[in-house]
């Protein structure tokens, strides 16, 4: 085993999620992610805990998703329920053997599967926010992601690898350092109200009084560094236009432009997949309204990779989630949906909060 995968079980397990004796958790992933799945399990074995694999097929969803009736798709299986209320932790892997396995699928049905599990999405992010379920999500460097990134395989995991620092040193003491920097500059932005992003395409506002910034240093996202929140959901206005393409579900949506009006999405259009993010912004009540505003702060991270999990936390970028707000940020917006969404902050690109400068191309000024 590359030694670089059990030094990542051992910071997802000692200093992510922080399992204890006793406590039930979940590992869930593909095949092709056995080698981190075998690497959590046996270190939530060694501390004491009660570890289950949950192994995804996606061949089985597409399936369900072409074939399967409407009743079908909205059910939510009662296994799905007692997990959601009874697990301790969860222990998330990415890592695919095709990120393009939905592309043939009415992006339609997609919405409905979707919004059908808004129950289940709804109490996890409260038991989340309610510190009663302690989750990661990471990623397993696969063939598949290394093709989507424009890398080879050696490659990728490299990045990877590199963007947690498990690659080299002690993880833990870095990201331990990330929680410390982010808490000074989160203590500065807790005391602002308005909040006004501006770039290139761009400009965009929204009020965030008693709402919290969050401090993202390793501990749901692995690797992680970005600071987030969850505006007022009736106080944004403007426009904002993603400067990188949008990727959901196994979909790749480009040239991204919203218009907002007292928070809510009132026109939008793409370059590429315009269909699939119409479908998608019509889930369900609460999916055209801003559920979050972040700004990622991981310049390790030296690349676009078409990969959420990194790209949302690129330095000198922000991004936004439209659907469910974080609960633990002081949000109240509810919705099956939560699709971050990737704006390049490195030039000719401002925020100011209560008309202070407090960012500008791609670094903080406090």
């Amino acid at each position: 085993m590359d030694p670089r995968v059990k030094r990542l079980a051992e910071t997802l397990i000692h200093y992510s999620i922080k399992l204890k004796k006793g406590q039930l958790i979940r590992v869930q992933g593909e095949v092709t992610a056995l080698p981190l799945i075998k690497a959590v399990y046996e270190e939530a074995v060694k501390v004491g805990a009660h570890p289950y694999t949950m192994i995804r097929v996606p061949d089985n969803e597409e399936t369900l998703l072409k074939y399967g009736s409407d009743a079908q798709l909205k059910y939510i299986s009662p296994v799905k329920k007692v997990e959601s209320r009874k697990i301790d932790a969860l222990v998330a892997i990415w890592g695919t053997e095709n990120t393009k396995y939905l592309s043939g699928v009415d992006p339609k049905r997609q919405a409905l599967s979707r919004r059908s599990q808004g129950p289940l999405v709804k109490t996890m992010f409260k038991r989340i926010a309610d510190k009663s379920l302690s989750w990661v999500g990471t990623q397993f460097p696969t063939l598949a992601n290394a093709q989507e990134a424009n890398m080879s395989l050696s490659e990728y995991e490299d990045f990877v690898y590199k963007a947690g620092h498990v690659d080299k040193g002690d993880p833990i003491k870095h990201w331990k350092k990330v929680a410390r920097d982010q808490a000074r500059l989160i203590k500065i932005l807790n005391r602002f109200d308005r909040f006004h992003f501006q770039a290139k395409g761009t400009d965009l506002k929204m009020r965030l009084k008693g709402r919290k910034w969050i401090n993202c240093a390793g501990t749901e996202n692995f690797p992680d560094g970005e600071i987030f929140s969850s505006p007022i959901e009736n106080t944004v206005e403007g426009h904002i236009h993603f400067s990188f393409p949008a990727c959901y579900m196994g979909r790749e949506v480009e040239d991204v432009r919203l218009e907002l009006r007292k928070g809510k999405v009132v026109s939008e259009s793409a370059g590429k997949n315009e269909d699939f993010l119409k479908a998608m912004l019509d889930t369900d009540k609460g999916s055209r309204f801003v559920g979050e505003i972040a700004i990622g702060t991981n310049y390790d991270i030296k690349r676009f990779s078409k990969n959420i999990l990194f790209d949302e936390k690129l330095g000198g970028t922000c991004h936004m989630a439209v659907g469910a707000s974080i609960l633990e940020a002081g949000g109240k917006n509810h919705s099956a949906l939560h699709w971050d969404m990737i704006c390049d902050m490195k030039k000719d690109a401002q925020i100011t909060a209560d008309g202070k400068v407090v960012y500008r191309n791609g670094k903080f000024t406090i």
